[in-house]
C-alpha cells in the first residue's frame, strides 16, 4: 500500500511540474519567398539583396521586385548547380574564399569612429604646414627599464637647458643623435599630415610656434620639438617632370653625363622646344614620358622635399624650374595645374585609407586589441613564460633566432597562454617568432622616415623583444578569433561574404556553361549566324572625307592639300642644313639642327620627310648625292625607316635658289595621315589667332579657341554624320555646303549598297547573342532539375 501510495504521488509531482512549467516561445520560422528543389531562400535574404543593389546601381537602371526576383532566382539556380558540382568544396575555392574574408573582415575589426576621428584631425592639419626642429636621444625599442630611464632623464635635461634660454639648434648640433638632421640645428622643414611618424606630428601640430613639446618617445627613442614657423598649406599641385636617372653612388664621371643631359634638355626648352618633345625623348621615367612627363595631382608630403619645394614654387601653368637635384636623380618640373585642398567630403575616403596604412595604424590596432582583451579572456602561464623568454638570445635582435627541435620536455607543447576558450602552445608561439622576428634597426638613424642606412643593431635586450613579440601574438589571437565570430556577431558581414561567394561559384559556373563555350564553339557560332542572317545587315554607306573648315579660306587650303594620293605634302618644312663647299660630311652644328628633324619624325608616325639635295655650279655632281646619302643615313640610325624617306637629288643647281643655298640639304614634310593636314593648318592658325589677339589685346598670345579645321574619314551610313545627311542623293565627287556658319566639303570616294554582313563583320554580335541563347537553354535546365516554387504571398508583401 505503502508503494502504491508513493507511486500515486510521484505521478502526481510530475503532473503539477508539467502543468506550471513556463512555456517556451518558439520562434516562427523566416517565411520563405523562393524554394530551389528542396532549398528555401527567406523573404528578408532576398529583400537585403534587392536593396542593396539597388542603393548601388544607377537609379536611371533601378528595377522593380518582379522583375529583380527573377534576377535572384537565376542566380540562386546557377550556384546551386555549381554546390552540385562540389565547386564549394576545392581547395582552389577555399583559398579564394579565405583571401575576400580577411580583406573584408579588416574594416568590420578595425574602430570605425576612430578612424574617421583620425581622418578628420588629418584633414585639419592638411590646412597648414609646421616648419620644425628636433632633439632625438636614441633608445631602443627593445631597451631595458634601467636604459629606457636614462635617455628619458637626459632629454628632460636638454628640455630644461631649451626652456633656460640655451639655443636648440646649438642643442640639437651637439646632442642630437639623429644624424641626419642634428649638424643643421635639427631642422626637419615644413611639415604636414603624414610627413613625420604620427607622435612627432602630433608633437609638431600640438605644440605653439616658438614652444617646446614635451619628450615623445617613438620606437626610436625620446624627441624634443620646437616650431619655428607656421604657413597656410599650399594646396595641390600636377606637375610634369623630365628625369635624368642618377645614382646616389654614381662616379663623378657619371655624374657629369647626367648634368650634361639633364643641361641639355633645360636648353632645348629655353630655345621654345615644346616640353612634351624634350620629355619623350630625354627623360629616364619610363611610366611618365609617353604623356609628357605628366604626374598624378599631389599635396605636399607625397614627394621628396627639394621635388616639392620646386614644384610648388611654380606660380603660373606652363612655368618650369631649372633643374633640380634629388635622390632619384636631375628634375626639370613644369607646373601643369594649382589647386586648393578639396572638401573633406572628397577627400575623405582616401584619408581613411591612409590613417589605416600610415603609423597610425599601430593605434588603431592597440585599440582594437585592448577592446577584444575584454571580450575574450586571456590567462598566461606566468611561470612558463619566465622560461620561454629565457631563451630569447642576442640573434633575436639581428632577426636570425632559431631554436632547437624537439623542444625541451618541459616546454614542448606546453599551453603557454589561452585566447577566450583556445590554448596556444609554445611551439606555436616559437614558431611565430621565427617569421615576424626582424633585426633591429638603428634609432639613430631610422628616426625621420626615408633614412634608408638605419640598419645597424644597436643596443636592446633579447628577453623584452621576445616578450614583445609575444604581446604581438596575443593581439594575433584575438583579432583571429574575433574574425572567425564575425559570421555570428554582424549580419552585414554574414551577408556581403555570401555574396561573395555566391559571386565566385557563379564566375566559375558561366565560364565553363556560357563565356568559355560559346568563344570555343565555333561551329555553334557559325548554326546560330545561319539561323539568324537576315537580322545581320549592313546599311548602305559612303566612304567619304568630310570637312569642316572656319572660312572657305581655310577650306581651300585644307582641301587642296588633300587632292590627290598619299602622302599628302603637308606644306611644313624645316631649316635646311647648309654644307661647306665640297664637304658631304656632317658638322656638330649641322647635327644640332638635324635633331630637329628626328624630333619631329618621332612624334608624327604618319609623317614621311622628302630630303632634297643640290649642288653649286663648282662642286662634282656626286656630291650632293653624298650628302643626302649622310642625311638619310643619319636618320636611319636614330630610328626612322627608309620607307619614310624620300630622296630628291637635283643633280646640280637647285631652281630658284640662291648661290649658298645650292648646297643646302632640305626638307619637307609630307603624312599618310589626312589628320595631320588638319594639325599642321591649326597650329598655323593658332599662331595666327593668338598674334592677332595679342596685338588687339596688348596681351600675352594665346592659343585659338576653337579649330580651324576637322577633317573625318571613314564609312558613313545615314544618321552618322548630319553633313552627309544633307546631301539628298549619295553620288561620287565632291559637295561643298555652308552651316552653322561653316564651309564644309564632302568628298564621297564611293558608295557600298547595303548588303548582309559576312560572318567575320558579324562574329562579335553572335558570339553576344549566342552566350545569351546557351545562358537560357542552361537557366531551362536547372528549372527541371530544381523546380522553382514562388511564394506570391511573399512578393505581394513587398511590392506594397
Amino acid at each position: 500500500m505503502r508503494h502504491f501510495t508513493g507511486g500515486l504521488l510521484l505521478a502526481f509531482l510530475v503532473t503539477a511540474c508539467k502543468t506550471v512549467a513556463p512555456v517556451v516561445q518558439q520562434t516562427p520560422p523566416e517565411p520563405v519567398i523562393l524554394t530551389l528543389g528542396t532549398k528555401g531562400f527567406t523573404t528578408d535574404d532576398f529583400f537585403q539583396s534587392f536593396t542593396k543593389n539597388q542603393l548601388s546601381a544607377d537609379s536611371a537602371q533601378r528595377t522593380d521586385v518582379k522583375n529583380y526576383f527573377d534576377l535572384y532566382t537565376n542566380l540562386k539556380l546557377k550556384v546551386l548547380a555549381a554546390e552540385s558540382e562540389g565547386r564549394d568544396t576545392t581547395e582552389a575555392f577555399r583559398e579564394e574564399m579565405n583571401t575576400y574574408r580577411k580583406q573584408l573582415a579588416q574594416s568590420y575589426l578595425t574602430d570605425k569612429v576612430l578612424v574617421e576621428s583620425l581622418a578628420a584631425e588629418a584633414y585639419q592639419r592638411m590646412q597648414e604646414e609646421v616648419n620644425a626642429s628636433h632633439i632625438l636621444i636614441s633608445v631602443s625599442e627593445y631597451a631595458l627599464p634601467t636604459d629606457t630611464l636614462a635617455a628619458y632623464q637626459t632629454i628632460l635635461s636638454l628640455r630644461k637647458q631649451a626652456l633656460d634660454g640655451a639655443d636648440f639648434a646649438t642643442l640639437a648640433r651637439e646632442h642630437s643623435q639623429d644624424i641626419a638632421t642634428n649638424q643643421n640645428g635639427g631642422n626637419l622643414g615644413y611639415v604636414n599630415a603624414f610627413g613625420v611618424f604620427y607622435p612627432l606630428e602630433t608633437a609638431i601640430y600640438t605644440t605653439p610656434t616658438g614652444g617646446i613639446s614635451q619628450p615623445v618617445r617613438t620606437r626610436f627613442g625620446y624627441h624634443l620639438i620646437k616650431v619655428n614657423n607656421r604657413r597656410p598649406g599650399r594646396g595641390r599641385v600636377r606637375v610634369a617632370h623630365i628625369l635624368v636617372r642618377l645614382s646616389p653612388t654614381a662616379d663623378e664621371a657619371g655624374q657629369k653625363v647626367a648634368q650634361e643631359r639633364i643641361d641639355g634638355a633645360y636648353a632645348r626648352l629655353q630655345k621654345g622646344e615644346p616640353f612634351e618633345q624634350v620629355c619623350r625623348l630625354v627623360s629616364d621615367d619610363a611610366t611618365s614620358k609617353i604623356n609628357g612627363g605628366v604626374l598624378p595631382i599631389f599635396e605636399p608630403g607625397r614627394w621628396v622635399p627639394a621635388f616639392e619645394d620646386a614644384a610648388f614654387a611654380l606660380t603660373k601653368p606652363g612655368d618650369y624650374s631649372k633643374p633640380v637635384r634629388t635622390n632619384y636623380g636631375w628634375h626639370i618640373i613644369r607646373l601643369v595645374d594649382r589647386k586648393g585642398l578639396d572638401s573633406y567630403t572628397t577627400l575623405g575616403p582616401s584619408l581613411r585609407q591612409r590613417v589605416t596604412t600610415d603609423s597610425r595604424a599601430d593605434i588603431l590596432r592597440q585599440f582594437t586589441v585592448e577592446r577584444l582583451r575584454k571580450e575574450y579572456a586571456v590567462r598566461e602561464d606566468k611561470v612558463l613564460l619566465e622560461s620561454v623568454f629565457a631563451k630569447a638570445d642576442s640573434n633575436l635582435l639581428h632577426g636570425l633566432w632559431r631554436y632547437t627541435e624537439p623542444l625541451d620536455p618541459a616546454l614542448q607543447n606546453k599551453p603557454l597562454v589561452t585566447v577566450g576558450n583556445q590554448p596556444y602552445t609554445v611551439d606555436q608561439f616559437f614558431t611565430y617568432v621565427r617569421q615576424r622576428q626582424q633585426p633591429q634597426r638603428n634609432p639613430a638613424l631610422a628616426a625621420i622616415p626615408g633614412n634608408k642606412q638605419a640598419d645597424q643593431v644597436v643596443g636592446g635586450s633579447p628577453t623584452v623583444a621576445m616578450r614583445q613579440l609575444f604581446d604581438r601574438f596575443v593581439g594575433d589571437q584575438l583579432i583571429a578569433i574575433e574574425e572567425t565570430n564575425l559570421d555570428k556577431k554582424s549580419p552585414e558581414f554574414r551577408a556581403l561574404l555570401n555574396e561573395i561567394r555566391d559571386g565566385v561559384l557563379l564566375s566559375q559556373v558561366m565560364e565553363q556553361n556560357v563565356w568559355e563555350r560559346s568563344m570555343a564553339d565555333s561551329t555553334g557560332q557559325r548554326a546560330y549566324f545561319e539561323q539568324h542572317q537576315d537580322t545581320y545587315r549592313l546599311p548602305e554607306r559612303a566612304m567619304a572625307t568630310i570637312v569642316v573648315a572656319q572660312n572657305d579660306s581655310l577650306l581651300k587650303q585644307a582641301t587642296s592639300m588633300l587632292s590627290g594620293r598619299p602622302p599628302y605634302q603637308l606644306r611644313r618644312s624645316a631649316a635646311p642644313l647648309t654644307f661647306e663647299k665640297n664637304k658631304t660630311t656632317m658638322t656638330t652644328s649641322l647635327r644640332e639642327t638635324l635633331f630637329d628633324v628626328l624630333v619631329v619624325m618621332s612624334t608624327n608616325p604618319d609623317y614621311v620627310v622628302e630630303v632634297s639635295g643640290s649642288h653649286d655650279p663648282t662642286e662634282r655632281d656626286s656630291v650632293s648625292a653624298g650628302r643626302i646619302r649622310t642625311v638619310v643615313s643619319y636618320l636611319q640610325k636614330n630610328g626612322v625607316s627608309l620607307n619614310r624617306i624620300m630622296e630628291k637629288d637635283f643633280q646640280g643647281a637647285r631652281p630658284g635658289a640662291i648661290k649658298d643655298a645650292q648646297r643646302n640639304i632640305s626638307f619637307q614634310y609630307f603624312s599618310n595621315a589626312k589628320d595631320d593636314i588638319a594639325k599642321v593648318i591649326n597650329g598655323k592658325y593658332s599662331l595666327l589667332a593668338g598674334s592677332l589677339r595679342s596685338e588687339s589685346s596688348g596681351g600675352t598670345p594665346r592659343t585659338a579657341d576653337v579649330s580651324a579645321v576637322t577633317i573625318m574619314t571613314g564609312l558613313f551610313a545615314q544618321g552618322d554624320s548630319p553633313y552627309l545627311d544633307g546631301i539628298k542623293q549619295w553620288q561620287v565627287g565632291s559637295t561643298i555646303m555652308h552651316r552653322d556658319k561653316k564651309a564644309i566639303s564632302v568628298q564621297i570616294d564611293r558608295i557600298e549598297p547595303a548588303r548582309a554582313k559576312t560572318f567575320a563583320e558579324a562574329r562579335g554580335t553572335v558570339i553576344n547573342e549566342y552566350q545569351t541563347t546557351l545562358e537560357k537553354k542552361w537557366l531551362a535546365q536547372l528549372r527541371q532539375t530544381y523546380p522553382v516554387k514562388v511564394n506570391n504571398d511573399e512578393i505581394r508583401k513587398l511590392v506594397k
